[in-house]
């Protein structure tokens, strides 16, 4: 079966005007030749008269010449594309030209087809599909269509173009309306509004979106903004359907929001220890278009929080910082940091004008990370790089361990990109420097209480509280501004009492807009009555901790009893189901008890789940408040307790999406400590694909082994970490595997659990050797099975020996392997563990089809796939199968082969796996050598090397560079340029097999 290579060049008119060629960028003379080949882009394979491209050059006024200087234009066109290599062909068809490619080479047209296609899946009712589709049809864009393209009538063509972007963008909010996604939809839908202030469409988006998050206030305002836009430029009242909207929310007669759809289940993989050559066979079939690979291929990363909807913007403050964003025209990375005190807004307006500039400053994506600066536990730089690098595309097993590597990785990523990196909360400079890109392309946006001072080239904007006119259009935004008017002395009394504090007006103003029939003037006379001080925030006579009191002194007694509790979470953000283990409450819809937190602005929303559920954020002053409570009105039994119930939780979620990734609870030890159980419906929801839950809640996950061990929970903390191995192994997580189990490891050292520390033992075994730390592995591996063996733990022993029989397979003493996958599988046949015997077989079955045993390696492939079909574990099956197509190969059945590979990239296409595609298409690149058919070989083997390449995988780059090459020996100048890399690659990492075969077809060039 083969599997097209696909044309050369891809085209870009969404943007500037970009050709790019195998060999890089490829640079068309401006003037004419663009004009001419942007005609002919933007009507692919249709033909484009010669009078309309002479039209298109000269408009009105053309010289004599103009059809034979079109003809010139045209020839040199074809010459460049054809000198690029490109399958891309402009022939002549009377009366005039066409451009043939195929439409996936084109963005326009690619962008085209995707918004056709999905206007026809949300026609016949699969929304989520067409959402999918439609946001990366509008990632295709890089600014407006064709910019800086100087010719008036394809102007107009652009025209038409930037609006059916537009389009598509309202096509794609109206289904996410219809999905119940509102609460999401605000903050880009008051950009959008504020940039195409006469699009009524939008507006009416707007309008129902707040209605249906409960803000029927803003709602109204939202529409009176857009009468006024449309008096002051049109001199129009709004349309019908404007008018209609804000009549039925007067009349209360909006219908309800729809309930959000549930989350689409994507297909899992997971992996035990696999052998050198490959890691687990989970693939992501490659799309045979260019741009649509680059769309998978070259992540653009949103990480940027929501802005928020009531942002008081100061004009000036936001022009000084998107003008040092852009590098202030001096050639380097935009730098700006935003200091000052807590409270003062720094996050808020580091996210605004982050939104401002996303789409059109830095088309290639934004960076976020909050680096918890004023906590116990600051994010490392190491760790920050780990998650970019995943972010920008990366798999984690590729990323380096080192801090220096990953810097150096990190910004060869950025090197051609224009990215904006949000760095939240920094403790310091050291924190900071090492996450600056060196392209001056991207930009760096840090907010911190610490000045920055060192911050070589920042450009420095401290904040501090509002002036009184923001404070007072703050609080009118919340509060309503006819109330405000309506006790104007009242009002300036209030933000001058609470010091002028953004966060302070925040929460007093919060608790007006629940309490309409209050004045502001008794909120007044409140405040003076509250005397007291937190330590960390002061600003005059007016402290953080009397508004934050206030606040909290009029909370019901069982809602003062949750924030209290909710304070022992570490997560950056708080599932719902947290309310519920803390209060030991049962209830199916456990957000119900964090809400009237959220009333009172004592807790944000900070999103919402892929279940449908919503994530809680404390403010970390509150926080620090909730706890200096916590500690004064609960005893220790109390706490305790509570914390138990907790990580009870946490242990619960973990477990059960480990046995969905398997199939059942197979392949891991458990502790005895006890658990407790979310709601049935969060729960189920919220793993309908449990990877895809791992990977939301990892810091959660991650953080609780930590504060476990903290709180004397050292069987949970064992138990937990060797948990999330299932995460750590399919992700390459091998910084955080390591982490999490050092920590569990010194808990259970320090209790005496002798059973926690083998299996943390034996799970940092397998870390080892996936790091290719074989002797290391070893010990640590002996290390656990004598231990076990003493406890008599079948399961624990079985692990051991199965891990330490792939060392023995690694360093060619296959004898001894295979003595002990025989003790492995007796071991696990007395655990009863099936997939553990199916790994065995798998894993062995390489060594009987390297001793030429094909038929006993085919029966334990066999045996191993009934199995995995049986309990459902799409992983195993996949990694079994690459092995079947493996020992097709040897059998000499080359067209089944095929076929098996190319079944094992459709079980995997949603899993990203893009090293475990770069083995498959060497597969694939084997088997059509072995079938005489060179080209179809070239072609996997040159799609292997942009695969692993594009990655930074070297090594496997490298091999396949060196396949390439033994078919190129026809072609030496070719074979050199292939090798000559390969074998830098191959002397740095000591391979000294493939070196010495590189050089010997080196010298034969």
């Amino acid at each position: 079966m083969d599997v097209p290579g696909g044309p050369r060049l891809t085209f870009r008119v969404l943007g500037p005007l970009q050709v790019q060629g195998t060999a890089g960028p490829l640079r068309v003379p401006p003037g004419r030749q663009e004009v001419i080949l942007a005609a002919l882009l933007l009507e692919t394979n249709r033909i484009v008269s010669t009078s309309q491209l002479v039209d298109l050059i000269w408009e009105d006024n053309p010289p004599e010449t103009a059809r034979t200087q079109v003809q010139i234009c045209v020839s040199r066109l074809r010459k460049l594309l054809v000198d690029a290599d490109g399958e891309v062909a402009l022939t002549t068809r009377p009366p005039g030209y066409v451009l043939h490619t195929g439409a996936g080479n084109v963005d326009a047209a690619l962008f085209t087809g995707l918004v056709r296609r999905a206007r026809s899946l949300g026609e016949g009712g699969d929304r989520e599909e067409a959402v999918r589709l439609l946001r990366s049809a509008v990632t295709l864009w890089q600014g407006d269509c064709l910019t800086g393209l100087d010719s008036g009538p394809l102007a107009n063509a652009a025209r038409q173009l930037n609006e059916e972007r537009l389009a598509a963008v309202e096509l794609r909010i109206r289904l996410e309306l219809e999905l119940g996604h509102h609460d999401r939809l605000v903050g880009e839908l008051q950009r959008l509004t504020h940039e195409h202030p006469l699009r009524e469409k939008l507006h009416g988006q707007l309008i129902q979106a707040l209605y249906w998050s409960g803000r029927q206030a803003e709602a109204l305002e939202a529409f009176r903004t857009a009468r006024r836009y449309l008096a002051e430029e049109l001199g129009l009242e709004p349309g019908r359907e404007l008018r209609d909207l804000e009549a039925a929310i007067l009349a209360g007669e909006l219908p309800p929001p729809p309930a959000p759809a549930p989350p689409l289940v994507r297909g899992a993989t997971a992996s035990g220890p696999e052998a050198p050559d490959g890691g687990p066979a989970a693939l992501d079939a490659a799309s045979p278009a260019p741009i649509a690979e680059s769309i998978r291929h070259e992540t653009v990363p949103h990480q940027l929080p929501a802005d928020i909807a009531d942002f008081v913007a100061d004009g000036q403050r936001l022009g000084t910082l998107e003008k040092a964003l852009s590098g202030d025209g001096r050639g380097t990375v935009g730098l700006a940091a935003i200091t000052g005190k807590p409270g003062t807004g720094k996050s808020t307006l580091a996210v605004h004008v982050a939104h401002a500039l996303a789409e059109t400053g830095f088309p290639d994506g934004q960076l976020y990370c909050d680096l918890r600066g004023t906590t116990a536990a600051p994010a490392t730089p190491v760790e920050v790089l780990g998650r970019f690098l995943r972010a920008l595309g990366i798999p984690g097993q590729l990323i380096p361990e080192s801090l220096d590597e990953r810097a150096e990785m990190y910004r060869t990523r950025l090197s051609t990109r224009r990215v904006l990196v949000v760095l939240d909360d920094a403790a310091g400079e050291g924190q900071v420097l090492p996450l600056l890109p060196g392209s001056r392309g991207c930009a760096v946006l840090v907010t911190s209480r610490a000045r920055l001072t060192a911050l070589p080239g920042a450009h420095r904007v401290e904040l501090d509280v509002l002036d009184e006119d923001r404070a007072l259009e703050l609080l009118a935004r919340i509060v309503g501004g006819d109330r405000v008017a309506g006790e104007a002395a009242a009002a300036e009394a209030l933000v001058r009492t609470v010091g002028r504090l953004p966060l302070a007006l925040r929460i007093v103003a919060a608790r007006l807009a629940a309490r309409p029939h209050w004045t502001l003037a008794s909120m007044v006379q409140r405040l003076a009555d509250e005397r007291h001080r937190l330590d960390e925030l002061a600003h005059g006579e007016m402290t953080m901790r009397a508004s934050l009191s206030l606040t909290y002194e009029g909370l019901a007694p069982e809602d003062g009893g949750l924030l209290r509790l909710l304070s022992m979470a570490q997560a950056p953000t708080l599932p719902s189901w947290l309310a519920g283990a803390l209060l030991d409450d049962h209830r199916p819809f456990p957000s119900d008890l964090m809400e009237p937190l959220v009333d009172v602005q004592m807790l944000d929303v900070a999103g919402v789940e892929p279940s449908g559920g919503f994530r809680y954020r404390f403010h970390e002053i509150i926080r620090v408040y909730a706890r200096e409570q916590l500690a004064a009105q609960h005893p220790p039994d109390v706490r305790r307790a509570a914390f138990a119930r907790m990580a009870g939780g946490w242990m619960h979620l973990a477990e059960e999406a480990h046995r969905k990734v398997y199939g059942g609870d197979f392949t891991v030890l458990h502790g005895t400590a006890p658990r407790w159980w979310p709601p049935s419906p969060y729960a189920d929801e919220a793993l309908a694909d449990p990877l895809a839950w791992l990977d939301a809640e990892q810091a959660a996950l991650c953080g609780m082994v930590g504060h476990a061990a903290e709180e004397g929970l050292h069987d949970l903390s064992w138990d937990l970490a060797t948990s999330l191995v299932t995460l750590f192994e399919v992700r390459g997580h091998y910084d955080l595997w390591e982490s999490t189990h050092l920590t569990a490891l010194a808990a259970v050292r320090k209790a005496g659990n002798l059973r926690g520390t083998a299996a943390i033992r034996a799970s940092l075994g397998s870390l080892y050797m996936s790091r290719n730390q074989y002797d290391t592995a070893r010990q640590s591996l002996n290390s656990a099975l004598d231990v076990f063996q003493a406890l008599d733990e079948p399961m624990g022993e079985a692990l051991c020996r199965r891990d330490m029989a792939l060392i023995a397979r690694t360093n060619g003493d296959d004898a001894a392997a295979l003595e002990l996958y025989r003790r492995s599988l007796a071991d696990f046949g007395r655990a009863d563990d099936v997939v553990g015997r199916a790994i065995v077989l798998t894993q062995s079955a390489h060594i009987r089809m390297r001793q030429g045993e094909i038929d006993l390696a085919q029966k334990q492939l066999d045996e191993a796939l009934d199995i995995y079909e049986g309990i459902g574990y799409a992983g195993g099956r996949a990694r079994t199968l690459r092995r079947v197509g493996q020992v097709l190969l040897e059998q000499g059945r080359n067209d089944l082969a095929v076929l098996t590979f190319t079944e094992v990239l459709e079980l995997c296409r949603d899993s990203g796996d893009v090293i475990g595609e770069g083995h498959l298409l060497r597969d694939l690149g084997h088997a059509f050598a072995m079938m005489g058919r060179p080209d179809r070989a070239r072609d996997f083997y040159d799609r292997a090397v942009s695969s692993r390449e594009q990655v930074m995988d070297f090594s496997g780059g490298a091999l396949a560079r060196l396949d390439l090459a033994r078919l190129l020996t026809d072609e030496p100048g070719r074979s050199r340029k292939l090798l000559v890399p390969a074998v830098e690659v191959f002397r740095e990492r000591r391979m000294t097999r493939e070196l010495a075969e590189a050089e010997r077809l080196l010298g034969a060039c």
